[in-house]
């Protein structure tokens, strides 16, 4: 069987992600492959196919316990043998897995790097082939990443072990250039293959919020935005997960809790009732999410700033992985910077870190300061090429703030910095610039400087953030250490000398209320083109199977899957086959009982398949089959003419008439509505029965008056 049908009978995917396929065929080649793929990008597909076709075992390396099982389980579920090695394991169910993994019970195996190098491990692999050694969320190796153990360290070792060098592939969805080559390096990787994706994400939505109360902030994003949908809240520490767990529950939010001091059957527990869907949100600190595969996550919210880039990149990217539209938002308060430069300084670090560390946190508070682009700051921080300049999907591309010239302000700071010889930090020129009368300022004789109180009518917060905004943009460099110091940069020169203008955001600078997500949220419509009617069915379906069979709901099928059941509404074997997502073994196991869910469906609502033919869904482009419908409208058919010549029934062609009617194309409904009693008659029914279901509204209703009758009067009246 070749990769592509593999694909479709395991996976039930009719085509490969951007980069899989090279680096899977390279793997089956016999070459050590490397991926650098952002996540949801499909990074443990590139070794789980090789892994059916590969004649020996193959080992995944993979740093957390905890998420061994739902990998495993997600395997068995497609048909493909895997199990996992680790310390959750008793004495006796450790020696019946070696016995089973030494009778070829097992294509995979999940193991602990910590475990590679034990006596047991040692002589398990000696009386088997391994094939493949895959390691996963390899930036781990690097000790200048941000997510380093020392584990993976013993990675090396094991692999020269082994009688015969497997192959070996690694793969990560966050490193920089300087990464990737210690990747390699360390790792001991012979001529890889290297498939380095985009790291661009364009479902997700980046946002820098700046507000004085971050919990009345948070409150009504999750009231206006998300009431039902899955989200993950990060905070910097321990008492803050607790603090802000306590407020969601007594505010009437399900949320739980994630962090390292817990006990590790409640941890587990909580991690468990947010990935079943159980409760909707979880507020944690950064030990929770590598390797969570949910992948309907809608929103990300940092209560506080993480520690650098990646990290944020990393924690930010657990949204959206279904490829939905989804949130990631930053509160940004400065007493965050001085949290996480705490939390450095107590790690007791060699100086060259620690300055690395300071270094990879500034370029997250420029982040946070820019006016720019930020997901091209984004790419920027991983050393991809910005082709445009705007993205059109994040709070700086369409906050319609209005900027303002401050010009003027940024020279009186710059001259604050160049009299003060720069030889403070942030708080020190805030103070000079608003005339404090505080010790130090007069003890250092700072109120004879000509720049003393020449800006007392800012605010601290207004100041702050001008001179972070000006270190974001390159005007103002702040030193690497423990006290950071401001210095002037070359470019700085340019604007004493008004040859460069620089501008704000008006509201910042008076620190006025924030604009909210909501309000620069993009109005598209992107992902709404199936019955939502249809989908809550069979989202009900799905977690009725998920707690039979004790399973977290997206391994059975993802949204996305669901949604294109309920975009096509297929009602055999061979048309549920066609949709993404659905392999063979996924019909042996549930197959039947979503068809029969459909077919009721579609016969209540008196709905057609969308288009089938043969094997295939002819997946014509929306629009032009709604716009075939609509021409034929134009020409003044009825509606039986128009369905006898589109070959759909009529209430179908309805729905085609109301998407046009969404685009803003005019359609006259009272047309097809030729007695206006029966109209009276059908919205009097509705008024005593409500909208949920057009059964209930019928059996309200005459016999003689049909479900077209009923659909006709709702898209006149936009109900």
């Amino acid at each position: 069987m070749d990769i592509h049908s593999l694909l479709k009978t395991y996976f039930g995917y009719d085509e490969f992600k951007t980069g899989q396929e090279k680096l899977i065929r390279g793997t089956i080649e016999g070459r050590d492959v490397l991926g650098i793929m952002p996540t949801g990008g499909g990074k443990s597909l590139c070794y789980q196919l090789p892994a059916i076709l590969l004649e020996g075992l193959t080992i995944v390396i993979s740093p957390l316990i905890s998420l061994m099982k739902d990998q495993v389980d997600s395997l068995n579920e497609i048909g493909i043998g895997g199990t996992y090695i680790n310390s959750t394991l008793d004495q006796s169910e450790l020696i019946e897995r070696l016995q089973e993994i030494r009778e070829g019970k097992y294509k995979i195996i999940y193991v602990a790097p910590e475990r590679l190098n034990t006596g047991f491990f040692i002589n398990l692999v000696e009386d088997i082939k391994v094939s493949m050694v895959a390691i996963d969320e390899a930036h781990c190796i690097s000790q200048w990443g941000h997510d380093f153990r020392p584990s993976y360290l013993e990675i090396p070792k094991f692999i020269n072990s082994l009688r015969v060098r497997p192959v070996v592939a690694a793969y990560t969805a966050t490193a920089t250039k300087e990464i990737v080559e210690e990747i390699k390096e360390l790792i001991g990787l012979k001529n890889p293959l290297e498939s380095i994706i985009g790291f661009d994400r364009p479902n997700l939505f980046y946002q820098v919020v700046k507000v004085s109360n971050k919990f009345s902030y948070l409150i009504d994003y999750l009231k206006n935005n998300f009431q039902k949908e899955s989200g993950i809240i990060y905070c910097a520490t321990r008492k803050t997960v607790e603090s802000l767990v306590e407020k969601l529950n007594e505010g009437g939010f399900s949320a739980v809790e994630y962090h390292g001091g817990m006990d590790g059957n409640l941890r587990q527990k909580n991690q468990d009732d947010f990935i079943f869907n159980r409760r909707r949100i979880i507020v944690a600190t950064n030990a929770f999410g590598m390797g969570i595969d949910k992948p309907d996550v809608r929103f990300v919210i940092h209560y506080n700033m993480p520690k650098n880039m990646e990290a944020y990149y990393q924690e930010a990217g657990r949204a959206g992985r279904d490829g939905e539209p989804s949130d990631c938002i930053l509160l940004y308060s400065p007493s965050d910077i001085v949290k996480q430069k705490l939390i450095i300084q107590n790690n007791n670090l060699p100086p060259n870190r620690e300055t690395m560390l300071y270094k990879n946190l500034q370029y997250l508070v420029d982040y946070c300061h820019t006016n720019d682009c930020l997901r091209n700051n984004i790419l920027a921080y991983f050393g991809e090429i910005i082709e445009n300049q705007s993205c059109n999907n994040c709070g700086n591309c369409l906050d319609k703030s209005e900027m303002v010239d401050i010009t003027i302000e940024t020279q009186k700071i710059l001259s604050c910095i160049y009299r003060t010889e720069e030889r403070f930090g942030v708080n020190m020129i805030i103070d000079v610039l608003r005339g404090s009368k505080n010790k130090k300022v007069l003890g250092l004789g700072l109120d004879k400087v000509s720049t003393y109180g020449i800006m007392k009518e800012y605010t601290e917060i207004a100041l702050r953030e001008i001179i972070m905004t000006l270190v974001s943009k390159g005007y103002i460099y702040m030193t690497a250490d423990k006290f950071p110091l401001l210095k002037l940069t070359s470019d700085s020169l340019q604007v004493l000398r008004g040859k460069i203008k620089v501008y704000h955001k008006k509201h910042l600078v008076e620190r006025k209320a924030s604009i909210t997500g909501k309000e620069l949220k993009n109005s598209g419509d992107i992902g709404d083109r199936f019955d939502e009617e249809l989908f809550n069915e069979l989202k009900k379906l799905r977690y009725s199977l998920s707690q039979e069979k004790n399973l977290a709901p997206f391994m059975i099928f993802h949204d996305s899957t669901l949604k294109e059941m309920a975009s096509f509404f297929p009602q055999s074997k061979e048309q549920l086959l066609t949709i993404k997502g659905v392999g063979i073994k996924k019909y042996e196991n549930y197959g039947e009982e979503f068809i029969q869910i459909i077919s009721e469906y579609c016969k209540e609502k008196e709905l057609d398949p969308i288009e089938f033919k043969k094997d295939k869904v002819i997946k014509d482009n929306n629009t032009n089959r709604y716009e075939l419908t609509y021409n034929l409208y134009l020409e003044g058919l009825s509606l039986k003419q128009i369905s006898e010549e589109r070959h759909f029934t009529t209430n179908t062609i309805i729905e085609h008439l109301k998407r046009c009617e969404d685009n803003g194309q005019d359609v006259d409904w009272s047309k097809f509505i030729e007695d206006p009693i029966i109209e009276e008659k059908i919205l009097d029914a509705i008024k005593k029965v409500g909208l949920e279901r057009l059964k209930a509204i019928k059996e309200a209703l005459p016999e003689e008056i049909s479900y077209e009758d009923i659909r006709l009067v709702m898209a006149k009246n936009g109900l």
